[in-house]
């Protein structure tokens, strides 16, 4: 998402968007973009929060690539357009190593929704911003991104609506102009990257955040297999665990909305062979159904009271109709007890599934206790003085211990509100 001042733009659009009366599952769609969008607003221009002055690189913009041969291709984004990414070079020791960061962006589930989101930068590339700042795991700043700093790096951008996964037969063939090309897409831009230097990768990590976190555990074997059995490939996947559970008035909100969008885009085809023949297809969309397929080594930063899920999967706000939660969803210190029972049973059922992945020991996780969505993509929450911590380490650093195999971690922080280095998100405030 942008960042100022290109995110008042884009916040004011949102706006324009959430006048109308909206369906759940449309709540849903949209609300992930608006959200990131705040967190990245709130975070960045807090006076207290600001990046160290000294280095300007965190500042430099990268500038936006088409995709080269997206027609020939066919990959597509919604309304036609040819995806992007957006490319900065690697230099020094890390000019031969490679990080891929694919973006979030929610789905839709219906030619209603996905015909509004191909008029944003979510599903057209006409609409998207021409140059980007890169931060946190992406930053070229080696005081915000350690570890990293000077791999070449990729933002991949988001534009097909259901995490890279869609498939061209299903495109409704009424003339409605909308393109499900999501699979081709990932394959035309790896190829790309491949063409470009990836090819020659001497390690290589996979990442994404919330829609882009799923798109991540949906091709992480796949962007295993385009590298030799001796390089160094795992995939992180930031708030990417989605759950299926009941919200408040015991409805499978989530559940029913993965359905319409394995439904409307063929989504299916690119999902493990083995859990489509054991259950139904929308639950293999499920990141618990997905890793226990997968052979790469994963990592997950999640926070445990995920804003997103708690507002559109414990409590979308058809399931409150009289306004009861209305304050706790917005400003977590608002709940009152009997929210809070709720919450941590959330918190429980987020450790439950994680739980299963305990034993394999390629698997590592940072689980903190906050307010918040993604965290990845921040320096704030990243690496700084005053980011996140379990155990005293940030995100970076028990990520680099996992991915550079010093030491595998899971670090599952104690409930809400223990951490005080949390940095909670608070959407009342003006």
């Amino acid at each position: 998402m942008p960042s100022p001042p290109s995110s008042f733009a884009t916040i004011s659009r949102n706006r324009t968007v959430f006048s109308r009366k909206w369906t759940n599952k449309e709540y849903a769609i949209a609300f992930t973009s608006f959200s990131f969008t705040l967190i990245l607003f709130s975070l960045t221009r807090r006076p207290n929060l600001q990046e160290p002055s000294r280095v300007s690189s965190s500042n430099h913009l990268v500038p936006l690539t088409l995709l080269s041969n997206a027609t020939q291709r066919g990959a597509l984004c919604l309304d036609g357009s040819a995806p992007g990414y957006h490319f900065q070079k690697g230099f020094g020791s890390g000019y031969q190593n490679w990080l891929l960061h694919i973006e979030g962006g929610g789905w839709c589930d219906s030619v209603a929704s996905c015909y509004q989101r191909k008029m944003t930068a979510l599903g057209s590339s006409k609409h998207m911003e021409t140059e980007v700042p890169f931060s946190g795991i992406l930053s070229s700043d080696p005081s915000q991104n350690p570890y990293f700093f000077n791999w070449n790096k990729v933002r991949v951008r988001y534009c097909d609506g259901a995490s890279f996964a869609g498939h061209q037969e299903s495109e409704i063939k009424d003339g409605n102009g909308l393109f499900f090309r999501g699979q081709i897409i990932w394959e035309a831009i790896m190829d790309e990257l491949l063409s470009i230097g990836m090819s020659k990768a001497k390690q290589a990590l996979l990442s994404g955040c919330s829609a882009g976190g799923l798109a991540t555990l949906i091709h992480c074997d796949d962007f295993r297999k385009y590298f030799s059995k001796d390089i160094n490939v795992k995939c992180l996947a930031d708030a990417g665990f989605f759950l299926d559970e009941e919200d408040v008035l015991r409805n499978r909100t989530m559940r029913s909305f993965y359905h319409d969008v394995v439904q409307l885009q063929g989504v299916a085809k690119s999902l493990h062979k083995d859990c489509i023949a054991r259950i139904e297809p929308f639950k293999c969309l499920f990141p618990l159904e997905i890793v226990k397929n997968i052979k790469t080594p994963v990592f997950f930063v999640h926070p445990a009271y995920d804003f997103w899920q708690i507002q559109n999967i414990l409590v979308p706000h058809g399931s409150d109709p009289h306004g009861y939660w209305k304050s706790c969803r917005l400003n977590i210190p608002n709940c009152n007890a009997d929210q809070f029972d709720v919450l941590h049973g959330f918190r429980k059922s987020l450790l439950k599934r994680l739980d299963e992945f305990q034993q394999r020991k390629e698997i590592g996780m940072f689980i903190n206790s906050c307010f918040i969505h993604c965290q990845t993509g921040m320096g704030e929450t990243w690496h700084s003085h005053n980011s996140p911590k379990i155990n005293d380490k940030t995100i970076a650093e028990t990520v680099a211990d996992w991915y550079f195999d010093r030491k595998v971690l899971k670090l599952i922080d104690c409930p809400y509100p223990c951490n005080p280095t949390c940095r909670n998100m608070d959407f009342t405030r003006k």
